[in-house]
Order: C-alpha cells, then structure tokens, then sequence
C-alpha cells in the first residue's frame, strides 16, 4: 500500500502549518496592502513587506498548533483542537486579531446563525472538527461531517424562521459622504464633504437621529465651537450622532459625539481598542517616559489615546439605548460582551476607505453582522466609505446604500433585540469545552500503522 506524503517530525508538521497558514492569510488579508497605497510615491514601497510580514506572523499560530498537534496520538483531531485554540488565542493576544477565521467560510449561509450559540470562534472549532472526521473514518467519517453542517444549516432556517421582535418606532438618517482617503484632509475637499453632510442632514423633514460615519467632522470642537451649533441648525435641533476627532492638551481621541439642540455636546464616547501602528504605536508612551523619545507617544499628540472602555449611552425613550463601535471594533466580540449594560441597538461608525475596494470593505461588513446575531442586538453601521445598512438582530440586512456612492439611508425604524443569546451569556465557555472535549478523543487512541 503506497503511503501518503505527510511531515515525519514535529519540526515538519510546523514548517507545513507556516506554509499553509501564510498561504490562507496572505489571501485572505491581502486588503493590507491598500493602506499603503493611499499615499503611493511615500509609502508604496512598504506594501509588499506588510502583506508577507502578516501572512507569515499569523501563519506562526498555525505552524505552533501543526507542531503540537503531531505530537497526539490522534492528530486530526489533535490538529483541529490546537487550530481552534490559537484562533481563539489570535482573538486576544497583543491586542488582538479575530479577522479571517476558518468560521467566517460561512457567510451568508444559514448555518452561521449558530454564532448566538458559541460565537464565530466556536464556529471555527466546530468546522475544524468536521473536517476532520473524514481524516479519522473516511465515509463514515464524511457522513458524520455532513450531518454536522445540515444540522447547523437546520437550526439556521429555523432561527431565521422565528417572529421578529417589535421594532422601535424612531427614524435614523445615515449619511454616506464618499470621502476618498487622499482626498479626505484635503482642505478644499474636506469643506466639500462637510457641507455635503450638512445637507444631507437637512434633506426633507430631518431625523430623530442623524449619523455621520468615523471622523466625519475635519474640525475641532475644541477650536471651532461654531461648528456644532452649525451640524444641530442643519438637523432642526434633531440629535445628530458624529465621528469626530476630540483633544485635551496634547492627547486626541478618535470619538463619537452626540450632539442636540444649538450645539450641545450630551454624550462623548472614545474609541478605546485602537489599531496598533496605524492610530498608535506600541509602547510609544513607555518610550518618552523612560527615554524621552516622544516620535511615537500618544501623550504628545503622536496618536490617539485609547478610551476608558465600553460605553451604552442612552439616546432617550424612543432611541433607547445604544453601544457605540468605532471602525474595526466591530470584529471584536469581546467588546460587545463587555458592555456594562445590555443595549437596545448596537451602532458601528467606520472609515472604510483605508481597506480598498475589493475584499477588505466586505469582510469588514461581514464581521459586524456577525455581532448582531452573536448578541441578538440590531446593528446599525454607518460608514464613510464603505457599506452603510440597518442589520436586524439575526444578521439580516435590512437596508442599505450602494457601495462607492455619496448619499443617505432613511431609516423608519429600528429593528427590535431579541432575548439574551447564549453566546452573550456564556462568552467562550462553550468553545473552552469544546476544545477539551476535543483533546481528549486525541487522547484516546494511538494512530494505526500505515502498511
């Protein structure tokens, strides 16, 4: 009987998991270079690098699960179980990265209404596992995989089968500038986009609550007081929801401010969990601190400071109450759970502008539906370039604009939060159990000789 070529070592298992795994994120990430295309002639030259150097990083939490993994007795199991674990350790470690998991496969399949179960990590585990029971019991196998993804897709349908919850009667009005990054700061451009938003805002009979996307606003506040009384005039004095950039001495914040009346600022919320090296740079307040090197510290003006946490603001009896999500915050599901309330309504402002095109855009889009169906919460997101929609509490797209277009979305009401899910309950308690349940059936027998 031949052999099939497999790695003969634990050494071999981890170059093949690096391998495959730079492979899948290297295509999977490759959005990553348009950041540095923004700017071409400066920073052109760095695309290549940050695409390989991402690939392969990540590709290194896979080559440790290969390496471990060959070690069991019942390596595809074994393999299942390690890849499931650094995926979830990939979530967390260093700030975090849950982007491009093996379970996001399952966009716009029934099936993925299995995330308010056990979250997208969970999904992950589970698809790992069925992958791997052909490796262990060839058809047998199989027909336990298929088994497994109908039974998904069966209590998919029957979730999306339920009663909708009561809706909320207020009206929202999304605003889509269409601002092109290299066009955004331009300072024409940017009094061009401003006033677009401005009448969009004042278009018809205005909001109960209006929404500008991420950074929105090129003014400050601080130093351009007459601009929030000038955003309320265009609403009718209507609440308007704004990404704006916000300072206090030397620190900025990339914030949402909600604004009312002739002006007044009710409510101010912080992006806390920002992007390392694009809005600060790691250990950049250690450096001036112990050394003087303020080039990087966000306590000098060198980036944004991060925000105190998880906020609910409370918009009022018809509004309710809302979690504020500032661009890639969305992918986080560990900021939703960590909300020191349960919200009405999730409310994802972004910039989408940074991720092309192409593919990063819509992968963006895809894990904040995701965060919906994990908590139960409608989501409303809101971007300046990007997919601007109203996303029900089970992922559906409700409304939305076009892509790559300046306009605005009216929204006649919110869509209603279902009950507690139990992934909003139990967070990754299942995905722990599953894991260990995993390990041990590597544990339970030795693999069998091949002739």
């Amino acid at each position: 009987m031949s052999r099939m070529v497999r790695p003969v070592s634990a050494a071999g298992a981890g170059w093949a998991g690096l391998l495959v795994g730079a492979g899948y994120f290297g295509a999977s990430l490759n959005w990553i270079v348009s950041p540095f295309l923004i700017d071409p002639v400066v920073y052109g030259w760095m695309a290549p690098f940050a695409v390989v150097l991402m690939a392969f990083g990540f590709g290194l939490f896979w080559a440790g699960a290969a390496a471990v993994a060959y070690r069991f007795p019942v390596r595809p199991l074994a393999l299942a179980a390690s890849l499931g674990a650094v995926e979830l350790v990939r979530g967390h470690i260093f700030t975090g990265f849950p982007w491009a998991l093996v379970g996001h496969m399952w966009h716009g399949w029934p099936v993925v209404q299995t995330v308010a179960l056990w979250g997208a990590t969970g999904l992950t585990v589970v698809t790992l596992a069925a992958a791997s029971l052909p490796l262990l019991h060839r058809w047998r196998g199989a027909v336990g995989a298929v088994a497994l993804l109908l039974a998904g897709t069966g209590f998919g349908l029957w979730q999306l089968e339920q009663p909708e919850p009561a809706a909320r009667e207020a009206s929202l009005r999304l605003v889509q500038p269409n601002a092109e990054q290299h066009l955004k700061w331009d300072p024409d451009q940017a009094r061009i986009l401003f006033q677009r938003q401005l009448e969009f805002t004042s278009a018809g009979t205005p909001a109960d609550l209006t929404i500008w996307p991420e950074t929105a606003v090129p003014y400050l506040l601080e130093y351009s007081p007459e601009v929030a009384p000038i955003i309320t005039g265009a609403s009718g004095g209507n609440k308007v929801a704004i990404g704006i950039q916000r300072v206090e001495g030397d620190r900025g914040w990339n914030s949402l401010r909600l604004l009312e009346g002739e002006g007044r600022v009710s409510a101010t919320y912080d992006k806390f969990h920002l992007v390392p090296f694009g809005e600060y740079m790691p250990m950049g307040d250690l450096l001036q601190d112990w050394f003087g090197i303020g080039a990087f510290a966000a306590q000098v003006g060198n980036g944004y400071s991060p925000g105190n946490g998880p906020q609910v603001i409370d918009l009022g009896a018809a509004l309710g109450k809302v979690l504020p999500l500032i661009c890639y915050e969305a992918v986080f599901p560990q900021i939703a759970r960590g909300a020191p309330e349960r919200p009405d309504w999730m409310l994802q402002i972004t910039n989408d502008a940074w991720f092309g095109t192409l593919t990063g855009p819509f992968q963006h889009f895809e894990q904040a539906r995701l965060r919906a169906v994990e908590q139960g919460l409608p989501l409303i997101r809101v971007a300046n370039t990007g997919v601007t929609a109203v996303i029900d509490a089970r992922g559906r797209v409700v409304q939305s604009l076009p892509f790559g277009t300046a306009g605005y979305l009216d929204v006649a009401q919110v869509p209603g939060a279902l009950a507690v899910t139990p992934y909003a309950a139990w967070g990754e308690g299942p995905v722990l159990l599953m894991l260990v349940a995993l390990i041990g059936g590597s544990l339970l027998r030795r693999r069998p000789r091949v002739a």
